[in-house]
């Protein structure tokens, strides 16, 4: 005898299924949770997709967008327009922010020259870069989807041009892991005038912030309150985490929150910090041969502590250091502007390549030089603005440059047009850029995602290709 059926109303329908996916969205929020509290580590060291060739990451962001007509990418036929328009078939309708499309061409500020055997074109502003010309691979074939500054930043190191993702180096730390238990495995430092995509790009994004980069300040200490207050020791202190990691435990086990988790490995790290960090950053230990190469006096925060700062950092376990150096902004006077910010990057640049070399950690440590986007082959000069001589936002074509980590060096990869407006050989797409840095770290990038929302997201979104051109 079959059993009398039983019917639902709409009413009891929608309890019972409210009921079952209630459990199932709880038992995905506690995963990370209780597994913390078991004592499965987020952050432990981790095998990617593949054998990678790169094990950590050194991101020299030249914020600003520096000119590559006056790096990387020589154009004699710009020197015989200037003071001439480009002929409006090579613009083709594009837009500016502060120049018209007709506005004359303006040819390069210095003279370039060939170096090394590989005979790559560099400028004579950048005359440490050229002593290891043979240890790059020059991408000149870069170009982006966004022409402002905060949007290209955004889009450069989170895949997308407006706060929200994850930065390419939580990625690095969510696939990865950490390597070392008293140092943040991804951390930032600034040097120049600030950043226009702000905090967000170092955000873990829609990720646990566990994999947040952490900002290291350029004087004192370098991370705020990382010092003991006057009166407190270090068994005071003790106890007192020790407490608090108790009554976070016991809610953690109540509420299954990850950002609990989060928080108490955040405070045990900041503990094991206080030692850490200040011997992490007393350089008195470094010889007078190493500072004198990179150009570094202890005592000064520039670009040049901070590269000193992010060798020793991989050194100890770090996994993803990101160098930002602002103001490469040139609306004017581009070549000033390439001047100084050349003379305050460019020994540090090359001394960091030597300096990994000679320490045996370049062959697995992945060195990224660049900008956001280009500068325009025509120039900008605006009077009200009290502007002259300078070169507007230019995502069409841009240069940056890779070493080390699975790098094939002595290269130069992809060409503009004669006058370097357009991309004419091997474009190269910031996509594509991010691709493969990835592929680099052992990471497939169609595979590397995180499931948020109702879809799989990832850095590449759906697009990026691995150049196999830069890979050795």
């Amino acid at each position: 005898m079959l059993p009398t059926p039983t019917f639902y109303s709409r009413r009891h329908f929608l309890r019972d299924c409210t009921y079952g996916l209630g459990k199932v969205a709880a038992a995905s929020l506690l995963t990370d949770s209780l597994a913390q509290a078991a004592g499965i580590d987020p952050l432990q060291a981790r095998g990617p997709h593949y054998a990678p060739k790169a094990k950590r990451v050194i991101h020299l962001f030249m914020a600003g967008a520096p000119s590559q007509l006056e790096t990387f990418d020589p154009k004699p036929m710009l020197t015989k327009y200037e003071g001439r328009p480009i002929p409006p078939e090579v613009i083709g309708g594009q837009r500016y922010a502060f120049i018209r499309p007709d506005a004359a061409a303006l040819g390069p500020r210095f003279k370039f020259a060939q170096h090394g055997q590989s005979g790559a074109w560099i400028s004579e502003i950048m005359p440490h870069i050229a002593k290891v010309a043979d240890d790059l691979c020059i991408v000149r074939s870069v170009k982006t989807d966004q022409f402002n500054h905060a949007p290209a930043q955004l889009f450069f190191q989170t895949g997308f041009g407006q706060p929200g993702r994850p930065c390419i180096g939580s990625w690095a730390l969510y696939g990865l892991g950490s390597d070392t238990q008293n140092l943040p495995a991804f951390v930032v430092m600034s040097t120049g005038s600030g950043l226009s995509g702000g905090t967000a790009l170092m955000s873990s994004g829609f990720l646990p912030t566990i994999y947040n980069g952490v900002r290291f300040r350029n004087s004192g200490d370098p991370i705020l309150n990382v010092s003991s207050p006057a009166g407190i020791d270090a068994r005071a202190q003790r106890d007192t985490l020790d407490l608090v990691s108790a009554l976070n435990q016991k809610r953690l086990g109540v509420v299954g929150d990850p950002e609990i988790a989060t928080r108490i490995a955040s405070y045990e790290m900041a503990f094991r910090m206080q030692t850490s960090a200040p011997e992490l950053t007393d350089l008195s230990s470094e010889s007078k041969e190493t500072l004198e190469m990179y150009g570094c006096d202890p005592a000064k925060p520039d670009f040049a502590r901070a590269c000193l700062l992010a060798r020793r950092m991989i050194e100890r376990g770090v996994r993803f250091v990101n160098i930002y150096h602002e103001g490469w902004d040139a609306h004017s006077n581009v070549e000033g502007n390439v001047t100084k910010n050349c003379k305050e990057t460019d020994q540090a640049s090359a001394a960091l390549i030597k300096d990994l070399k000679q320490r045996g950690l370049f062959d697995d440590t992945l060195v990224v030089w660049g900008g956001e986007f280009g500068r325009t082959p025509m120039v900008e000069t605006n009077p009200a603005l009290g502007r002259a001589l300078g070169r507007d936002h230019h995502p069409q074509a841009f240069t940056i440059w890779m070493a080390g980590g699975g790098v094939k060096g002595g290269q130069t990869i992809g060409a503009t047009d004669e006058l370097g407006f357009n991309v004419i050989e091997d474009p190269v797409h910031v996509h594509d850029v991010q691709a493969t840095m990835l592929h680099l770290m052992g990471f497939d990038h169609e595979r590397l995602t995180f499931h948020t929302q109702g879809r799989d997201y990832r850095l590449t979104d759906v697009h990026g290709h691995v150049v196999k051109k830069i890979l050795a």
